[in-house]
């Protein structure tokens, strides 16, 4: 039996030129993750879908991602040609992807994304993705620089975006990435919003949220620091 080729391509058209062209997406049935770190980063056994979340046109060299608008504002246009695609040199990254390239892409799509104002929730998540491929690679410098960028993103998420203000993954997230940057105080004060606040009623965020709780309180005792000058986390 052959084995599977794990890409196949997507016709997409471009929010800002509108010209179509191919991606390559990861077939569903590979996408199983072997595991996945507490603040979803996920390890695959073969292809990395994340590798090609975002879409890139060869066109105009606008990066979006699914989530991204369908077609931009003239004002938008009229920014991203200033910012990006007066500079942009003809590529095409509807293939194969390497790391490298892989990384161009989602520095591509943060600063189109910010070149459009693009929702906090979105340049967020680009933010955390790059801090995942750094982390790939084991580069630990540049993983924690983009995992306080976005930390910095999430938390404006959650002050001007959030669900009625009890977003359960979103708040255990800033928690997380607060515990990844060695800020605990802050890490504890989020997970035990998670914990205490009655209204949120996310098992699976309360229960992750205890977890981690548990986790951070034996990496401060091995740091010295002593857990139990917080604030309590159950």
């Amino acid at each position: 039996m052959p084995e599977l080729i794990p890409l196949y391509s997507i016709k997409v058209t471009c929010c800002n030129c509108e010209h179509e062209f191919l991606t390559s997406r990861v077939r569903p049935s590979l996408k199983k993750a072997i595991r996945r770190d507490a603040d979803f980063c996920s390890y695959y056994k073969a292809e990395n879908p994340d590798y090609y979340v975002v879409r890139v046109c060869p066109k105009c060299g606008f990066a979006s991602t699914e989530n991204s608008a369908d077609k931009l504002a003239d004002w938008q246009r009229k920014s991203f040609d200033a910012q990006v695609g007066r500079r942009w040199q003809a590529r095409d990254f509807g293939e194969k992807r390497s790391w490298e390239e892989a990384l161009e892409t989602y520095k591509l799509a943060l600063i189109c994304a910010q070149s459009i104002k693009d929702k906090e929730r979105i340049i967020a998540s680009l933010l955390h993705h790059i801090a995942w491929l750094y982390r790939y690679q084991g580069d630990t410098v540049q993983e924690q620089r983009f995992l306080a960028y976005s930390l910095d993103e999430y938390v404006k998420v959650f002050e001007t975006d959030s669900s009625g203000g009890n977003d359960a993954r979103l708040m255990y997230l800033i928690g997380e990435l607060n515990r990844r940057i060695g800020e605990f105080a802050a890490a504890v004060r989020w997970f035990s919003r998670v914990i205490n606040d009655q209204r949120i009623t996310d098992a699976a965020m309360i229960r992750a949220s205890r977890e981690q709780w548990a986790i951070l309180r034996e990496q401060m005792r091995g740091l010295d620091v002593d857990p139990d000058g917080l604030p309590a986390g159950t």
